[in-house]
């Protein structure tokens, strides 16, 4: 039995967008693997990296699509904002499925429950316990904006 990574199934799809003469496709995945790539020789020695490190490269090349697409619409420019999008919805495909608010809501509640927070001041302990339960499923400053609704 042998077990795929996520990095594997980058270069088979690779391949398969090749095949099909997807331009979008192609070039997104080649980004993608391009940055795993840079990553994993970044450092003292090189390295093959995880299925979670390769999780958390997708979603920085993620977050910089959505990023560029909203400068890019800001300044009238909707052809390459369209292009950034598309570029994000397919490196969506790999990532895990985002929380909703209410799974997000949920999971600050039992956080906050769990590490006995009560007032601003904790968001810290309450973000310790929360981060590695919502690790590239929800955005950062979405996480610290429903815990600090919650400890307010």
């Amino acid at each position: 039995m042998t077990t795929t990574t996520l990095k594997d199934r980058l270069r088979a799809d690779l391949t398969a967008a090749m095949k099909a003469r997807d331009a979008l496709r192609s070039a997104t995945i080649r980004m993608a693997l391009t940055a795993i790539t840079n990553e994993e020789v970044a450092g003292a020695s090189a390295r093959v990296l995880t299925d979670d490190e390769v999780l958390k490269v997708l979603g920085r090349e993620a977050k910089k699509r959505r990023e560029a697409a909203e400068a890019f619409a800001g300044a009238g420019r909707a052809e390459q904002a369209a292009r950034e999008e598309a570029e994000g919805e397919v490196i969506a495909e790999y990532l895990p499925t985002p929380l909703s608010d209410e799974e997000l809501d949920s999971l600050v509640a039992a956080a906050v429950a769990e590490s006995g927070a009560e007032g601003p001041r904790a968001m810290g302990a309450v973000m310790k316990v929360l981060t590695p339960r919502v690790a590239g499923r929800a955005d950062g400053s979405r996480v610290a904006a429903a815990v600090k609704a919650a400890l307010s």
